[in-house]
């Protein structure tokens, strides 16, 4: 089959188009016929190697696992033994942390984040899921608790998690405020945000309104910027942790009605992100959330779908055909 290798971290051009053996699945494993996957930014610090406390997963001076990809969407073509969840023909979707998803085939656990698709979406539209819209469910309904008419202001709401944050937290009933550029204002509206707040015009830290919760999705503003636009019992969400974040976690954990939160998402047992993964199934197949798709390249050019994230500009998911 083909598949992107990577042989050791570094720039976008370590990804290489090969040939490599297909996998052969596992008693409790499925192998699917992968039609597409994503790039995010997750998958791009896996290539770099970086922050190298990741490497104690990866692997220290080269990576372990040379095919990287997280997210899947495809065919059932066979099922191990032991496999009772899933049928040869099924067509699925899911996320896993073995990686292995830039590939025409992979193989993956039945009892993975894995699910039946929906039929009124595409492979397309379903490959993004299991990574940004868990993380979404993760943050907004398992770290806040949201709840109906709360105000909830999206920092980066035309990016993967954003889009899918602006339609969740709709969905649960909250006053939504997205922060995205000028390009993307009329999108996030479209999207279902009551208000759209330009940066490049306004600060949303300095306008004086408060917010129940405030989502970080990008990284870009601090915890003690945000403090004052959160309300007594105000939540700050970051999808981005580094070390000063995580003592303003601890901080407010223990000190002040403010609190700043985040989670990996990826670590949560695999029973919560299927719980999750389910529940945001069942909103697709509603047609209560959509996926944002801002570009498809197929996976002969996964080097340049990598450059082309890399430079922070993307609105919603891009996802590599298969």
């Amino acid at each position: 089959m083909k598949a992107i290798e990577y042989l050791q971290y570094g720039e976008a051009a370590v990804l290489h188009l090969n040939e490599v053996a297909k996998p052969s699945p596992k008693p409790k494993e499925v192998l699917i016929r992968n039609h597409a996957s994503t790039v995010t930014a997750a998958d791009i610090m896996m290539r770099n190697g970086k922050p190298l406390i990741g490497r104690l997963y990866l692997g220290l001076n080269k990576p372990s696992r040379t095919i990287l990809g997280f997210e899947f969407a495809g065919e059932v073509v066979e099922v191990g033994a032991e496999v009772t969840l899933f049928k040869p023909g099924d067509k699925v979707f899911g996320g896993t942390t073995t990686l292995g998803c830039y590939a025409e085939y992979v193989c993956v656990s039945e009892h993975d984040v894995i699910t039946t698709m929906p039929a009124n979406i595409s492979y397309q539209e379903a490959a993004p899921v299991s990574g940004s819209a868990i993380t979404v469910l993760n943050f907004l309904k398992g770290l806040a608790n949201i709840q109906p008419n709360q105000k909830v202001l999206i920092n980066g709401a035309s990016g993967a998690l954003g889009t899918y944050a602006v339609q969740i937290a709709k969905h649960y009933g909250a006053v939504v405020t997205g922060v995205c550029s000028t390009g993307n204002v009329e999108m996030v509206k479209a999207l279902g945000a009551d208000q759209v707040i330009d940066y490049t015009r306004e600060d949303f830290t300095k306008n004086g309104v408060q917010y129940d919760i405030i989502f970080d999705t990008v990284g870009k503003r601090t915890f003690g910027q945000c403090k004052n636009s959160l309300s007594q019992d105000g939540i700050y969400l970051s999808a981005v942790i580094d070390f000063p974040f995580f003592i303003h976690m601890i901080w407010s954990s223990i000190f002040g009605r403010k609190k700043a939160k985040s989670s990996s998402t990826g670590m949560l047992p695999v029973k919560a992100r299927l719980a999750y993964f389910l529940e945001i199934k069942e909103l697709l197949k509603m047609g209560k959330i959509k996926t944002v798709i801002d570009q498809h390249f197929p996976l002969s050019q996964l080097a340049a779908a990598h450059q082309y994230v890399e430079k922070g500009h993307k609105k919603g998911n891009l996802v590599i055909t298969v």
